[in-house]
């Protein structure tokens, strides 16, 4: 195994560790808070930015970048 692929180890077990804890925080802190029928008001800044602040669509972003850069590292280094 090359160091780069150690690398892209590393930092897939870092994104899956750190984005297990949010949404086990998250989902915690949405079970104590749900107590009533109607939906919480949504902010300003995820109105406006609704793509950048949702983690489905930053996690597909991420991936695919991660991917294309690999591919393009496999494709120069042969």
């Amino acid at each position: 195994m090359g160091s780069f692929d150690f690398m892209l180890l590393i930092l897939g077990v870092l994104v899956v560790g750190i984005g297990s804890i949010y949404a086990y925080k998250v989902g915690r802190r949405s079970n104590s808070s749900q107590t009533s029928e109607m939906d919480s008001a949504i902010s300003e800044k995820v109105q406006d930015h609704y793509v950048l602040r949702n983690p489905v669509f930053l996690a597909y972003i991420i991936a695919i970048s991660l991917a294309l850069i690999f591919i393009a590292y496999i494709a120069l280094s042969s």
